[in-house]
């Protein structure tokens, strides 16, 4: 809470000082303007008074209203040129002003959105690490059944699983980061690759009912680990914020002339303003310090870009009656044989 709330206070330090620069410009500016103005009638004034005592020398009265004419003719083109500079150099402080703000404020947004990564991924390595040690030390010092030693053994496998998908996670986006990752596609058979996968997330996750519904015999040139990372990224988001025991599905189906797949769960879903920031990187729902779910915010960021990576497309929607649907669509697919 103290890093939060001194973050916070930055900001409306910072804010502050940026509104009192921009508003000194500006009345700066204003000023700069009342000057040239003043100037202007004195100039004016000036003439005007030359041209009175000059009337003697003139031959004729029409030719004093013609000097005045020009007197005030000069004076308003003076008039516009001020104001129309002034004009032109408020436009362009604005301008500058608003893009040096989205500047700084997007720059303050990645800064936090990094140090949220760096907290969260603390906390995901930690976890993981602390369990594996603990379990490895109890079979070390302890004499237990072989029951109990395969459940031990079987939680230290799903940790060590975890970090395995958290390193992989980190290092795909470093590499798309960087632009260096490009897929290794090869003919795949779709539906058994998304059901071995599920099969193994079965066996790590027991808090939910994993069910597939899965068009058997669908062909898509694809990499398979990135597939299978893909998938595994949508079935743990839907583990972090479904509530226990219930059921999320995995869906694989033609429909018309696209081929879509679909993660659905039951649980409260996104709300719309943040369905348009769920797939940006490091981009979490709330903050580290009130959020009770895990995560690294890279999972549904990286599932975008393999998605696209694959000729597809990724949307979030509401499940209804209750929870949230991603559904990943190849438009006009070609069926491929496997």
């Amino acid at each position: 809470m103290k890093k939060s709330s001194s973050a916070l206070q930055g900001k409306k330090v910072i804010s502050g000082i940026y509104v009192f620069v921009l508003v000194y410009t500006v009345l700066q500016l204003v000023w700069w303007g009342v000057l040239l103005h003043q100037q202007s009638k004195q100039i004016a004034h000036y003439e005007q008074m030359e041209l009175t005592h000059r009337m003697h020398q003139l031959s004729e009265p029409s030719e004093f209203m013609q000097q005045m004419q020009r007197l005030h003719h000069e004076e308003r083109m003076r008039t516009l040129k001020y104001i129309g500079e002034g004009t032109i150099f408020l436009i362009i402080i604005l301008a500058g002003a608003s893009l040096v703000y989205r500047a700084v404020w997007k720059q303050m947004r990645l800064q936090q959105q990094q140090q949220n990564f760096m907290m969260a991924v603390t906390h995901e390595l930690k976890s993981p690490i602390a369990i594996a040690k603990l379990n490895l030390e109890t079979l070390l010092k302890h004499r237990l059944d072989e029951e109990k030693q395969r459940r031990l053994l079987d939680a230290t496998i799903r940790e060590t699983n975890r970090l395995d998908q958290l390193c992989n996670n980190i290092l795909l986006a470093s590499q798309f980061e960087h632009e260096k990752s490009q897929p290794f596609l090869e003919p795949l058979d779709f539906s058994q690759v998304l059901t071995q996968a599920l099969n193994e997330l079965r066996d790590r996750i027991h808090s939910h009912d994993i069910v597939s519904d899965i068009e058997p015999g669908i062909g898509l040139e694809a990499d398979k680990f990135m597939i299978t990372l893909m998938l595994n990224n949508l079935v743990e988001n839907a583990v972090k914020y479904a509530p226990k025991g219930t059921e999320i599905v995995v869906s694989l189906h033609m429909e018309q002339n696209d081929l879509l797949m679909r993660v659905s769960d039951q649980g409260e879903g996104i709300p719309q303003e943040e369905k348009g920031k769920i797939f940006m990187k490091f981009y979490r729902i709330g903050n580290e310090n009130t959020r009770k779910s895990k995560g690294s915010g890279l999972g549904l960021y990286l599932t975008r870009k393999i998605v696209e990576q694959h000729g597809g497309t990724i949307a979030v929607n509401d499940n209804l009656p209750k929870g949230t649907c991603f559904e990943i669509r190849w438009q006009d697919y070609s069926p491929q044989t496997v």
